[in-house]
């Protein structure tokens, strides 16, 4: 594994310990404000984590709310004893960019709970297509994985399933902003380097929505570095407690 790749892993990896460590407190709770967890979660990630800056919004959603994209702004809501929740934090750690994104269920609704595991399946399912893959384009990905939304018995909730990552700030396109996002009809081919010859990151997110019961669940992390070849037990552990579910 070259030494971009271990960074954007490690940087992932902290990212996965962080989010465990929201889970162990058990931050995610009813009565909370969605604003209120992301600033509890910002403050623990910098005195815990060595957090150096976030580079896009922090994103906590819950209820009716894990319906809506990134770009949406929707009115603060707070947790109840049965919800849905998702959390989606784009972070940089020793100069590297991680976005991680994860659903997690307060309560036992079997539906709810389905949800969570689906999307984390659905990921690995567009991972591997990646794998086996060589001319990938991005493009084909994001109809792959909307296309499973079905299959699984939900909608593809986002015109977008993913994007580039890497040193922040990471590449961007001078002339077409939608180049490098992971959305259908973009002919991109996710293996293509950059203009000095290095491997493009991406990371894949996997929105799959419920409109009748009006909630929906997100999943995120890297998809061009695969962390089967460079994971330890402890990191294992650590990544299987970042997991969705409470």
């Amino acid at each position: 594994m070259d030494s971009v790749s271990q960074s954007l892993l490690a940087a992932q990896r902290t990212a996965e310990a962080l989010f465990a460590a929201v889970l162990r407190e058990g931050m995610i709770r009813p009565g909370v404000s969605e604003s209120g967890l992301s600033t509890e979660i910002h403050a623990l990630a910098e005195r815990e984590f060595g957090l150096q800056r976030m580079w896009h919004k922090r994103i906590v959603r819950s209820g009716p709310n894990t319906m809506l994209t990134f770009y949406d702004d929707p009115p603060d809501r707070l947790l109840t004893a049965d919800d849905m929740v998702y959390l989606d934090f784009g972070l940089v750690f020793e100069a590297w960019e991680a976005d991680l994104g994860r659903a997690y269920v307060l309560g036992s609704d079997p539906h709810k709970h389905r949800l969570a595991a689906d999307i984390a399946a659905a990921f690995e399912r567009g991972k591997d297509l990646y794998r086996r893959t060589p001319d990938l384009t991005a493009g084909a990905l994001y109809d792959f994985v909307a296309g499973l939304a079905s299959e699984y018995g939900w909608e593809f909730g986002a015109g977008s399933a993913g994007h580039l990552i890497g040193r922040f700030p990471h590449e961007r396109p001078p002339d077409n902003a939608r180049r490098f996002s992971i959305r259908h009809g973009n002919e991109q081919n996710l293996r293509e380097p950059d203009a000095r010859g290095a491997q493009r990151h991406w990371i894949l997110e996997i929105h799959f929505i419920d409109r009748v019961r009006q909630i929906g669940g997100f999943y995120e992390e890297l998809l061009t570095v695969d962390a089967r070849d460079a994971i330890t037990t402890t990191d294992r552990e650590s990544i299987h407690a970042a997991r969705p579910g409470l």
